[in-house]
């Protein structure tokens, strides 16, 4: 197996264990259901996913919701279990299945589907799709890991983070998924918690939640649920397999492992609100039985082998961080270098240095959610950093840089979402010496519509950029980053919607960058000008702005 999690995790039971079925010529799936109960309408109608490739097999689902937007959480299901089939094909016509069988979907699970397809030939495609009576879902399109050992001649790879329903369409989605990625990473902020009207963006929001802010299991099924009918995402998740990783809006703006975002206003709930968010979260994503929540805790941080080519390292840095320092936000704050202070916990940490001992792949990608590298926003003596990133636990992510350093890492990129904006950054041990090595590479993507349509700018004019001389570029527009992988270099190209408050918007790469191998730092290959109706109302934004839910947007 080349996927691996964290030491001391406890082995669940199989929600749905899968049939496993020897090579068979394709026939119509056969047709299931509880006895004397027939679903009135399409249940499919939150689309497939597939996800965790190895090379062995892949994780296929789907969950059964007629009505997928009512307000008990369950769908428009009745309570009670239903059969449902599946099957694994090389073709898009199901002309040869290679594996086929049937599972229980059950109202304790949400009518969640989750089937590890095992024993498929590595490194190939696949289409899959599901039966329940006479409802036939969409199929979807998925991938084998290479085998451990080989060097895959290359891999194109598309990352993501932060997508808020009500700021705008998914556009972005839809145009990674034309670009027929692979694999494709989400970093966090797959949903978000609020209500209405309450995280609302200039002008207004183009789209609402429906529901209260989520803080039971019913409002966390329902809210998963409507992202899950949008069409652009849809596509995005049949198109390749997705390995995700939760963030803070999965549960609530900017938690710290048991304490909420204001622990000033007395949340006695919030422990329960975190066991729903985590059991919905694994009910609506294509996770392995490894990742089935145990109560408030759950298995997240995980690794994903490409052959030899690529080791992606999927971290957590929400559920063992000690909270944020001195009261979160920009801060001047001595606590955030603090040695005691850890991001991802000991435990954790102790498995990505262990990992980096023992990797001999070509790439070494860390995926993961908050800024990793120094982002000064003050010039002059006095530091002022996020204390939601790295920067606010400055100790841990020298531990980190030292550990792939002492290990002889190839080639070390870590891979960011949260901050609503693209970024470029070398990675430094010592980022207030400019002239000093660097040492690694950090790619952030923007969101897919958080914060409403962006703007064209010019990289250069950003304030943090003289302040920070290893950053090297910025877009504040939405978008997405697409990369393609060979054992020489990883290029990356920074694409751009220029609006997402209307439907079909057109994507651009804004910039693109390569990493050469054995070479740390991204090296600038294009860079798009900005358009003459940007550059007239062009406008740098504030050097502490953030946007209504706390998330730093430069």
């Amino acid at each position: 197996m080349s996927i691996h999690i964290g030491p001391g995790v406890r082995r669940r039971v199989v929600l749905a264990a899968a049939g496993a079925g020897a090579i068979t010529v394709a026939g119509a799936i056969p047709a299931f259901a509880a006895a004397g109960y027939e679903i009135p309408s399409n249940p499919f109608t939150l689309g497939v996913a597939s996800g965790d490739p190895d090379h062995q097999g892949v994780v296929l689902w789907t969950r059964l919701a007629p009505n997928p937007l009512a307000e008990d959480g369950m769908g428009g299901m009745a309570d009670r279990s239903v059969s449902v089939s599946w099957e694994v094909a090389t073709d898009s016509r199901f002309r040869r299945v290679l594996r086929r069988g049937t599972v229980q979907a059950t109202p304790a699970w949400g009518h969640s589907v989750h089937i590890e397809a095992d024993g498929l030939p590595p490194g190939h495609e696949y289409w899959y799709r599901f039966k329940t009576g006479k409802w036939v879902s969409p199929a979807g399109r998925t991938r084998t890991a290479p085998p451990p050992g080989s060097m895959p001649k290359s891999l194109n790879m598309a990352f993501v983070s932060c997508s808020q329903y009500e700021h705008g369409y998914f556009t972005a989605y839809r145009r990674m998924a034309e670009d027929h990625p692979e694999l494709v990473l989400h970093l966090g902020d797959y949903q978000y918690e609020y209500k209405k009207d309450s995280y609302t963006i200039p002008g207004g929001n183009i789209r609402d939640h429906e529901g209260p802010e989520t803080e039971t299991l019913a409002n966390y099924r329902q809210r998963h649920a409507q992202y899950k009918t949008d069409p652009d995402l849809q596509a995005a998740h049949a198109v390749a397999p997705w390995v995700v990783v939760f963030d803070d809006h999965e549960v609530d703006n900017n938690w710290a492992d048991e304490v909420p975002e204001k622990p000033e206003i007395p949340q006695p709930n919030f422990l329960e609100r975190r066991k729903a968010a985590f059991r919905a979260y694994y009910e609506n994503m294509p996770l392995r039985r490894t990742s089935v929540p145990n109560g408030i805790d759950m298995q997240i941080y995980r690794r994903v082998q490409w052959g030899r080519l690529a080791n992606f390292h999927m971290l957590d840095t929400r559920q063992f961080r000690d909270d944020q320092a001195c009261g979160d936000g920009y801060q001047s704050c001595a606590a955030a270098d603090d040695p005691t202070r850890s991001i991802t916990g000991g435990e954790q940490e102790a498995w990505l240095l262990d990992g980096f001992q023992r990797s001999r792949s070509r790439w070494d990608v860390l995926g993961q959610q908050v800024f990793f590298g120094q982002r000064d926003n003050t010039a002059g003596p006095v530091k002022k950093t996020s204390m939601d990133g790295w920067d606010g636990y400055t100790a841990s992510r020298r531990r980190i840089t030292e550990g792939w350093i002492d290990a002889g890492v190839r080639n070390p990129v870590v891979l960011t979402g949260d901050v609503h904006a693209h970024w470029v950054s070398d990675l430094k041990l010592d980022y207030d010496d400019p002239t000093g090595p660097t040492v690694g590479s950090e790619l952030v993507c923007s969101s897919i519509t958080s914060g409403g349509d962006g703007a064209d700018s010019d990289p250069a004019a950003h304030p943090m950029m003289p302040i920070n001389p290893h950053l090297k570029f910025y877009s504040g527009q939405r978008g997405y980053v697409r990369t393609h992988i060979t054992p020489d270099e990883m290029s990356a190209d920074f694409r751009v919607v220029p609006t997402v408050s209307a439907v079909g918007s057109p994507a651009h790469t804004k910039a693109s960058f390569v990493i050469e191998d054995g070479v740390p730092g991204a090296r600038q290959t294009y860079l798009r000008p900005v358009s003459a109706e940007d550059a007239r109302t062009l406008q740098s934004p504030p050097l502490d702005g953030f946007y209504g839910d706390g998330a730093d947007y430069l």
